[in-house]
Order: C-alpha cells, then sequence, then structure tokens
C-alpha cells in the first residue's frame, strides 16, 4: 500500500463525515420522528405538549398531541414523494394555491437523491481508504458525483421546503416552521465532499509527482564502473 499523506486523511475524514451527515438526512421522519427537513410548530403547542409535524424524507410525523395524557404520535408509511402543503391545509385548515402545493410534491420526489448520495459518499470512502495512486483518484472522481448529486438534491430541497416554511408562517393559522436537522447535515454533507474531493485529488497528483521524481532520479543516475589502474608498459608486463 503507498504511503498516504495528512492531506489525504484529512480528505477521507471529511468524505467519512459528509457521509454520516447524508445518512442523518436520509433517516429524517418518519425513519427517526424527531430528525426532520422542516419542522412545524403547531398552534395548539403549550407547556405540557409540544405540538409539531415533522417532514422527513420519505413521509411525515405528528408529535405531542392532545390529550396530555396519552402519547398520541403518529406516522405516515414510507414513499417516494408525498404531499406537505395539503397535510398542513388539514391540520391548520389553510388554503393554499394549486401552484404551491403541486411545485412542493414534485420537489419532494427528488429526495430519494438522499440515499443515492450517501451510498456514493460511502463508495468513495472506500476507496479513499485504498489509498495509492488509483485509489485516490477513484475516491477524488466518485465523491465528486456524489457531491454533484447532493448540490442538486439540496438545492430542490430549499426551493420545496422554502415554499411550505413561507405558506405555513404566512397563513394566518399561527403555526410556525423552520428548516430541521436534516436540511442543515445535508448542507454541511455538501461542503464536506467538495473540500474532501479537492483533497484527496490534491494527495493523488502529490505522490504522481513524488513518484516521476523517484523515476528521474534512477534514470539519470551514471553507473559505477571499477577504477582502472595505471598501465604499464609494454616490457614491464609478464608474459
Amino acid at each position: 500500500m503507498a504511503r498516504t499523506t495528512p492531506i489525504h486523511h484529512v480528505g477521507t475524514f471529511l468524505i467519512f463525515a459528509a457521509a454520516v451527515l447524508l445518512l442523518i438526512t436520509t433517516i429524517t421522519a418518519p425513519v427517526v420522528k424527531d430528525f426532520a427537513m422542516l419542522k412545524v410548530t403547531l398552534t395548539n403547542s403549550s407547556a405540557a405538549r409540544h405540538s409539531s409535524v415533522t417532514f422527513g424524507t420519505f413521509g411525515h410525523c405528528v408529535l405531542d398531541v392532545a390529550p396530555a395524557a396519552t402519547d398520541q404520535d403518529s406516522c405516515s408509511g414510507r414513499s417516494i414523494g408525498y404531499s406537505p402543503m395539503k397535510i398542513m391545509e388539514d391540520i391548520d385548515h389553510a388554503d393554499y394555491n394549486t401552484a404551491s402545493v403541486n411545485t412542493a410534491d414534485a420537489l419532494t420526489r427528488v429526495q430519494i437523491l438522499h440515499p443515492i448520495a450517501c451510498a456514493i459518499a460511502f463508495i468513495a470512502f472506500f476507496f479513499s481508504i485504498g489509498a495509492g495512486i488509483c485509489g485516490s483518484v477513484l475516491a477524488s472522481m466518485t465523491a465528486v458525483l456524489a457531491w454533484i448529486i447532493t448540490l442538486v438534491v439540496l438545492i430542490t430541497d430549499f426551493v420545496s421546503w422554502g415554499i411550505v416554511k413561507d405558506h405555513v408562517n404566512k397563513d394566518g393559522s399561527g403555526s410556525h416552521a423552520a428548516f430541521g436537522t436534516g436540511m442543515w447535515t445535508e448542507l454541511g454533507a455538501m461542503v464536506a465532499l467538495f473540500f474532501g474531493a479537492f483533497l484527496v485529488f490534491c494527495s493523488c497528483c502529490g505522490a504522481r509527482r513524488r513518484s516521476n521524481r523517484g523515476m528521474n532520479g534512477s534514470v539519470g543516475e551514471k553507473p559505477a564502473y571499477a577504477g582502472t589502474g595505471r598501465r604499464r608498459r609494454f616490457w614491464q608486463r609478464k608474459y
């Protein structure tokens, strides 16, 4: 295995951290009900109850609703794409415009890229562990692919959940929406993947230059010849 540099180790760690952050984004509600892409605090929250709705990658959960003596948490089934604004219309009895509802619904389907980006980031991490020039090249290329996918889904997430957030906060119901843990871990993963891919690629280039210098040094060395003694005159030679 080729000798690795501190830059390579830092890049490998950043890629691994990005994969873990994307995993957190992937397991938002309904997988883990308290993790959310968007969290809506409902108007019926009180000192005893903190009623809220958590929207995640594959569904949503309604948490901590009355009555106080019972546990009324409930989560939806898992699906690719769903209707967050229609859910809030039913809860807050609000009326949102059809264009916004349809746009948000369509963009939630793009969240299927969360687990895909997560898997590719883990693959990039395993490639980077292999070190060597070949492993570093594969790791950096795979990390770049994961970064592109993460960037695309991050943009669509901010657009879709931004639409929902804006409508909930302005519908007059009193409910308050804010971006949840999943959004910020996704943003962190995008940044970590960018720098991780860059550092691993730099370590690959550095290893290549060191290898070339070693080869050039070997080629440039002149072979050593045994020294020749003083030549004897013909009359001094023994036959």
